[in-house]
């Protein structure tokens, strides 16, 4: 007999009652110390006060109106991320899925507007996530997200990891855009690399392709920056952002240029819930909070305090991990055992990770861990290692 809940994930054996901080408690009282934030959603950790404030204030007075009508909450936090960015406008979404599928309805409409409708031809690159609608998962083309769900939206293609010559090869007078993550995340926490951003910005530049970071989770403070991109030098057309700008709640957002967004007029898109009051509210505070130079200096520190407690757990359990990788407070270990032992092993330990592709292990805390509970995350990991080479 089928569950209630629709059974789409192979779901671990905890069920949390309260969170403070960078720690959970199950509904047996034991404590776990959370390195994943829900996948890099709670960027300030659980029910983080400021957070909290401003749900309640704002819960008080308004919660949703639709976008028929004007949205004070919504024009600021709009405004508070292009001061803080290379945008001029920004469309509001409840999900990352969402925000991939406004930016190919975006980019499409750029070239139909400039007189080049044949320009529809999307370049992706293997091992990319960038959500589970049927535009999202033709993005990304792997087998285990699109088997099944055929026919699928024509026009995207992937490209080898990292391989300049097979970009350049594939982008033509066809081409539309070239969508990527400046670090993979559920790829395996893989950089991009400065120099291929930079390299990739120049080929979009020099063939009128748009580009577009999907910035959903190497976003919002995560790598020491307020975006990935940042550390390139360079900048996108169209950004894909979501998970931490709600720091919880349910947020995403579409960043443009003005010349980018230029199709995208009245009617043309929309979102029921997208940007409501509350929502907005609480992004606007986690963007404030994140984006302050002193906060992000923070994370830089932080990542490097944990990067080097990480590579010493390498050194100790070579038979388990094998390498560290990744950017600030978006880390990755690589593993040689199975990364879903590994997160078995944890919650025996008390510590929550998350598993991702090409062998990784995702560590993703609270952009705002205390020093303390990194090195409480050093010895539970080691705990947990020592269990399982055992």
């Amino acid at each position: 007999m089928i569950s209630a809940v629709l059974p789409t994930y192979n779901r671990a054996p905890l069920a949390f009652s309260k969170g403070q901080g960078s720690w959970l408690e199950a509904t047996d009282g034991r404590r776990y110390l959370d390195l994943g934030a829900g996948i890099a959603v709670n960027a300030l950790g659980h029910c983080a006060p400021e957070l909290v404030a401003v749900l309640q204030d704002q819960g008080a007075k308004l919660w949703h109106v639709s976008n028929i009508y004007t949205i004070p909450e919504q024009e600021r936090l709009a405004a508070l991320l292009c001061d803080q960015s290379f945008a001029d406008t920004v469309f509001f979404t409840n999900s990352g899925t969402e925000t991939a599928e406004l930016a190919i309805k975006m980019a499409r409409k750029f070239h139909y507007e400039n007189g080049q409708p044949e320009r529809t031809a999307f370049l992706a690159f293997e091992g990319a996530f960038h959500g589970r609608s049927t535009g999202a998962i033709a993005l990304a083309g792997s087998e285990k997200m699109v088997k099944g769900y055929g026919p699928l939206i024509g026009g995207f293609s992937q490209l080898p990891w990292g391989d300049l010559a097979a970009l350049k090869a594939a982008v033509s007078d066809q081409t539309c855009a070239v969508i990527i993550e400046p670090i993979q995340g559920e790829g395996g926490i893989r950089p991009a690399g400065q120099a291929f951003l930079r390299e990739l910005r120049a080929i979009c530049d020099a063939t009128g392709t748009l580009l577009i970071f999907d910035e959903v989770q190497c976003g919002m403070g995560r790598t020491g920056k307020l975006f990935a991109h940042e550390l390139a030098g360079v900048t996108p057309d169209i950004m894909m952002v979501a998970k931490g700008i709600g720091g919880g709640f349910p947020l995403g957002a579409v960043l443009a240029s003005e010349k980018a967004a230029k199709g995208m007029i009245a009617g043309t898109h929309g979102s029921t819930y997208g940007g409501n009051p509350l929502a907005c509210a609480i992004g606007a505070k986690v963007t404030e909070i994140v984006s302050d130079p002193a906060f992000l200096a923070e994370v830089v520190r932080k990542g490097a305090l944990f990067r080097q407690g990480l590579e010493s757990l390498v050194a100790r359990h070579p038979q388990v991990f094998s390498g560290v990788q990744g950017e600030g407070l978006m880390l990755g270990l690589k593993c040689v055992k199975t990364p879903g032992d590994v997160v078995a092993a944890g919650y025996g330990a008390g510590v929550l990770t998350v598993a991702a592709a090409d062998n990784v292990l995702r560590l993703l805390p609270a952009l705002n861990i205390p020093d303390a509970d990194i090195a409480e995350a050093l010895n539970r990991l080691d705990a947990a290692a020592t269990a399982l080479a055992a």
